[in-house]
């Protein structure tokens, strides 16, 4: 019995590729803040959004080409990344309400509610990007088997 079956060994592939595309995602997203906030001094909430909304194309593409090399994705794939990263948002602040609620108060305990919220955000997001929104689709339109592990 093999413990790292082809499924898993391109699962892990997935999520190690996923955090790199964050990683570039993040410098992209965080330069064009910078660049509208500091550099052309408009509001920082929309330099924010703008920096974000920028992010969220950043990241479909990369994910797309780069993290899941969904060759043949379903033409639903940016209506379900919509769909997925507001559901990954939406669990984002129900982890932070929760943190911030349970933890003691202090910055160090902001941080670390900051911190859980974060990853609850990306590993939500990485699963449901993995299982639904690239999850390879046969020529007929049908999804394509996916082994088991």
């Amino acid at each position: 019995m093999t413990l790292l079956t082809p499924a898993r060994r391109e699962f892990l592939l997935s999520a190690l590729r996923y955090g790199l595309a964050g990683v570039i995602n993040t410098l992209v997203g965080f330069s064009i803040i910078v660049a509208l906030d500091v550099g052309l001094h408009l509001s920082a909430h929309l330099a924010n959004a703008i920096g974000y909304a920028v992010g969220i194309c950043v990241s479909f593409a990369l994910s797309k080409l780069f993290v899941f090399r969904a060759r043949r994705a379903a033409r639903s794939a940016p209506a379900r990344y919509v769909v997925a990263v507001a559901g990954a948002f939406a669990l984002n602040q129900g982890v932070l309400t929760l943190a911030k609620a349970a933890l003691p108060h202090g910055d160090l305990w902001s941080v670390a509610a900051q911190g859980a919220a974060a990853v609850s955000y990306t590993a939500a997001l990485f699963l449901l990007s993995h299982f639904w929104v690239f999850a390879h689709v046969a020529e007929d339109g049908a999804r394509a088997p996916t082994a088991r592990s």
